[in-house]
């Protein structure tokens, strides 16, 4: 997609942020919003896929021109649902697609031109003929139910659970809930997101600058499901080092599936999409980003359930792992999980006020012999003691898979501006006597309030990262034994010396300029002095 098309995407997307900022808060209008965008990918989909197969049997008129109440239309449409179902995993009607839905809703205003709704957001016009809030609430529950008994049931269920079209918070009266949706579809209308060009991504790349601008500026809230491009592109290309084709990649705190569809884009192919995510809402982002970025239902697993106690893909190994777990979270630290797999061989389990090395080793259990994984951590997880400073040892000295440690810049992650690291982890390593470290937290630019990184300052973590070097109070690659020797304290500033010397005094030099502001001050103590006797007052020394 070119930068001016880019603009102009994102101008129209914040264009319907804005008819319902006021109304509710920025977490709020983004299930609105990322669901109707759904719903318009779905729809669109949907009839590109049902045209194709018309055309292909010789019919001349389009899905959208089918008679419904016919019966012949119900013929079509029929043969038209199971080939869907098959291949999308959804169907929808003519009557049902964004178009014919949004076209209903805002029949009223053809006649004022094709300008008049994105520009009028307060005139209330009548609605009696263009109710369509019924309609579209059974619309969203027809795709939800067309699933049902079907391969992608699982993945379409309840998606749109979190779009309450009765809240009063859209309006007080159906009517005034009826016009601004009528408003946020018809802007939407106008937007193509160019479906039948497999090389342009223009609906992913609306929902990411959604996503992104929703955690900007929801703070803590939204960050918690988020995680910047920036450093989304750094675990990516970390975790592809050396790949091609990726069988599975897994994100064990997916959030929105961000970071899954960020490894994708480093590599030709990836079989296998995995991913866990607690938060019910986020989890449901995730299912929908995936359909949105064109993976097939049948090449994602999202589960719903917390990771830590209630593990989903208990058997499975994988590829390619990455993960921003929620910073020093809490977590039960049931003993039982002393018999746990993930957990038994370390002998202590991480500490119940800071789950952060409970998800360590989490992933470590579900990383394949050949993977490569990569965690954002808090950068006490360096040097902490205790739980945390044996499983460190375990992890250095009897596993021998941690690869890499890279030191962050503060203030990089929304809604908190603690430094933070990225700890790469290998099983079957190609250094196994040395842990590279690599100290990034002063390399990055000022935007605003938060810190970013460049694509300069990624491609020399990244670089330094597969080549491997030693760069002065950049990186160094340190033995093994001497972490051994920092009783495995892997706190970088112990290794990567950032020391800046400063300038030598020379105390003659010093000595010379002191007495010479000692003999003028002198000189004006005096003069002060003579002042105050010819005005007959007392001197201040």
């Amino acid at each position: 997609m070119s930068e001016d098309h880019k603009k102009q995407l994102e101008q129209q997307l914040w264009n319907i942020a804005n008819t319902l900022r006021g109304k509710m808060n920025a977490d709020e209008f983004r299930d609105y919003i990322l669901g109707f965008i759904f719903y318009k990918y779905l729809a669109e989909k949907m009839e590109i896929y049902a045209n194709k197969i018309l055309k292909e049997g010789g019919d001349t008129f389009s899905f959208s021109e089918i008679d419904e109440n016919t019966e012949t239309g119900k013929e079509y449409i029929e043969a038209i649902k199971e080939e869907s179902l098959e291949k999308l995993g959804y169907f929808l009607k003519p009557s049902e697609l964004f178009s014919a839905v949004s076209k209903r809703g805002n029949h009223n205003e053809d006649e004022k031109g094709s300008d008049a709704v994105a520009e009028d957001t307060s005139e209330t016009y009548n609605t009696k003929d263009n109710f369509i809030l019924e309609d579209l609430q059974k619309i969203l529950n027809n795709i939800q139910n067309s699933t049902m008994g079907t391969d992608s049931e699982e993945d379409f269920e309840d998606l749109f659970e979190d779009m309450d079209l009765n809240s009063t918070k859209l309006g007080k009266s159906p009517e005034a809930r009826n016009e601004i949706i009528a408003k946020v579809l018809a802007h939407l209308d106008k937007i193509d997101f160019k479906l039948e060009n497999t090389e342009l991504d223009v609906l992913g790349d609306a929902y990411e600058y959604l996503i992104g601008k929703f955690a900007s500026g929801a703070g803590k809230k939204a960050g918690e499901f988020y995680t910047p491009q920036e450093v989304s592109m750094v675990l990516a290309k970390l975790v592809t080092t050396g790949k091609k084709k990726l069988k599975s990649v897994y994100d064990p705190t997916c959030g929105s599936g961000s970071l899954l569809l960020r490894v994708a884009k480093e590599v030709e192919e990836v079989n296998n999409f995995y991913g866990q995510e607690l938060n019910r809402t986020t989890y449901n982002l995730a299912r929908m980003n995936m359909i949105l970025h064109g993976v097939h239902y049948r090449e994602f697993d999202i589960k719903q359930e917390d990771t830590l106690e209630t593990p989903q893909h208990k058997d499975q190994r994988f590829e390619a792992i990455v993960a921003n777990p929620p910073f020093s979270a809490k977590w039960s630290a049931n003993q039982l999980f002393m018999t746990d797999d993930r957990f038994s061989q370390y002998g202590k389990l991480a500490p119940a006020s800071k789950a952060d090395f409970a998800f360590v080793q989490h992933m470590v259990h579900h990383l394949a012999e050949n993977g490569q994984m990569a965690v954002v951590l808090p950068h006490g997880a360096l040097f902490r003691g205790s739980a945390e400073a044996h499983i460190r040892k375990y992890l250095i000295e009897e596993k021998n898979c941690l690869d890499a440690v890279i030191g962050l810049p503060a203030n990089i992650f929304y809604g908190t501006s603690i430094p933070t690291c990225i700890l790469v982890f290998k099983k079957c390593r190609e250094h196994p006597n040395n842990i590279l470290f690599i100290d990034a937290s002063a390399h990055f630019e000022k935007v605003k309030t938060q810190n970013m990184l460049s694509d300069a300052h990624i491609d020399n973590i990244v670089t330094t990262y597969r080549e491997r070097t030693t760069e002065v109070k950049y990186s160094y690659v340190a033995p093994l034994s001497e972490v051994l020797e920092n009783d495995y304290n892997l706190n970088i500033p112990r290794y990567v010396d950032t020391f800046e010397e400063e300038e030598s005094i020379d105390i003659d030099t010093v000595a010379t300029e002191i007495q010479s502001l000692d003999t003028v001050l002198k000189e004006n103590e005096t003069l002060i002095a003579s002042f105050c006797k010819e005005l007959n007052i007392k001197t201040p020394f």
